[in-house]
């Protein structure tokens, strides 16, 4: 990385109602966040203000915070001209800014503010980001592009501010970029040697060990 990663903003969001066109096809989410502006206080699960309304696939101690890069909302725009591509739009929490999935690794540590975060895993894109833009494919588009960002646990609760840098501690994989565990996951076919490799890794969230290793 030859910037430091930057915090460029930061959202949090509440479960939202949303129906379709008819009262059987509703859908909670919240994938609709708001910008904040201001120290944000960091807990282990999730941030002050936000809150995962599945807690089975999008909630926990692996998956308390999301980041997105900001620049993959230039590609997006050029694919998708129809919609105006803003930070929190992939429903992340953390936008960022000069970093992409190559520039980090699973396990990576970094301080911003008085928090300590890890990356645990890739992002996996849900229907619910393809329901929330209307765009019935942008799902496997994110998969297929590799384009996911990533999921941090809190190692240190504190606060984080938008314009602060996030500052690499500690690399223990240099092997396990986030776009090499992506590459694992999505491989068609899998390629079980690396699958084994990776679910090795300590430091990948539970979910994806237990994927990884069926």
């Amino acid at each position: 990385m030859v910037n430091p990663i930057r915090v460029t903003a930061i959202q949090v969001g509440q479960p939202r109602d949303f129906s379709d066109e008819s009262p059987d096809k509703s859908w909670t989410s919240a994938i609709i966040k708001d910008s904040v502006e201001g120290p944000v206080r960091v807990n282990f699960t999730n941030l002050d203000g936000d809150r995962q309304s599945d807690l089975v696939h999008h909630g926990g101690r692996d998956k308390a915070v999301l980041a997105y890069p900001h620049v993959h909302y230039q590609y997006w725009a050029a694919e998708f001209p129809q919609i105006e591509w803003n930070g929190g739009a992939f429903g992340e929490n953390l936008t960022l800014a000069n970093v992409t999935g190559k520039d980090v690794c699973i396990g990576d540590v970094f301080e911003v503010g008085s928090c300590v975060l890890q990356i645990s895993q890739p992002r996996q894109p849900c229907w619910k980001l393809s329901k929330r833009w209307g765009i019935p494919k942008l799902a496997v588009r994110v998969q297929q592009t590799r384009m996911t960002g990533w999921y941090l646990r809190v190692l240190q609760e504190g606060e984080i501010e938008a314009g602060q840098t996030m500052t690499l501690t500690e690399r223990l994989h240099p092997e396990f970029t986030v776009d090499f565990a992506n590459d694992v996951m999505f491989a068609k076919p899998r390629r079980s040697e690396d699958d084994r490799h990776l679910a090795a890794c300590p430091e990948l969230s539970k979910s994806w060990q237990e994927t990884l290793d069926r």
